[in-house]
């Protein structure tokens, strides 16, 4: 299977925005990708001030062109994520679309990133987003997607818990910025590979020096065996990655870590993970 990821220069224009990604994703398309990501907050500046203005619903403009732009081309799309209203307010929500325009899944990013870096970044999702509270996994012809968004990455529970119901593809759209970015990105993505012996995608924004947040970029797959597949750099661009399911499938097979967990011990050791363990 080849997945396709799409770095694209996020602006202050929906509409463009929206048009760049179909002009990208039909790119992957003709370069051959059958699975096809988008990044976080594709729609809109990753700006908490913004959220509110650019929201939408789920069956909203922005949504409906990317399920018409699957349908045509024959190809399944993870759609970033984008403020998605609801009438209990607004997530930070990526859609998954399968090869006929139909909505099969859509993860509610879990983690809200509200962090305060003195000196570099203060940054709160929750004064204008509402957490999701599901694990998301999905089954597709190109193998079954574990999908979560940015921040989520950072907590390793939630991807063993995706790979345990069956993932071989975690898919992150993602922002990190020129803080975390330089930092952990590349880590944390070798890292979820390497940890649940699966692929890793996570797609950023290009990277815009005059956006009041500066995404990371270096949208990347990792391997199963914690190799990076292929980096996309600072700059707009499409990049493509094979994904071989028997890697995922021999890897496991050969190293079986999930298979070799003890949580009869961890129970034991720790009983219920929660803020009073040692």
């Amino acid at each position: 299977m080849r997945l396709g990821i799409c770095q694209m220069m996020v602006t202050e224009d929906k509409g463009e925005n929206v048009d760049t990604a179909v002009k990208m994703i039909v790119e992957a398309s003709e370069r051959g990708a059958q699975l096809i990501v988008l990044p976080e907050m594709f729609t809109c500046p990753y700006d908490v001030n913004l959220f509110q203005e650019y929201a939408e619903e789920e069956d909203g403009d922005s949504i409906r062109t990317l399920r018409s732009a699957a349908r045509k081309l024959g190809v399944h799309l993870v759609a970033g994520s984008i403020p998605e209203k609801t009438a209990e307010g607004i997530y930070n929500t990526s859609f998954v679309i399968d090869d006929r325009g139909n909505i099969i899944g859509r993860h509610r990013k879990v983690h809200l990133f509200d962090i305060r870096m003195p000196g570099e970044i203060t940054f709160r999702e929750s004064e204008s987003l509402i957490a999701g509270d599901s694990v998301t996994v999905i089954e597709t012809p190109h193998g079954v997607l574990g999908v979560g968004i940015c921040y989520d990455m950072r907590f390793p529970e939630l991807s063993r818990m995706m790979a345990l119901r069956g993932a071989e593809i975690l898919i992150f759209p993602g922002a990190f910025n020129m803080t975390t970015g330089p930092a952990h990105w590349k880590l944390l993505v070798r890292s979820r590979a390497l940890d649940n012996q699966c692929y890793c995608a996570a797609v950023s924004p290009a990277r815009n020096p005059s956006a009041s947040y500066v995404a990371y970029g270096h949208s990347m797959v990792a391997d199963p065996w914690g190799s990076v597949v292929c980096d996309a750099g600072a700059s707009p661009s499409v990049v493509t990655a094979d994904i071989d399911m028997e890697t995922v499938e021999r890897i496991r097979r050969e190293l079986p870590l999930l298979r070799n967990r003890r949580p009869d011990v961890y129970r034991w050791r720790f009983g219920a993970l929660n803020d009073n363990c040692p």
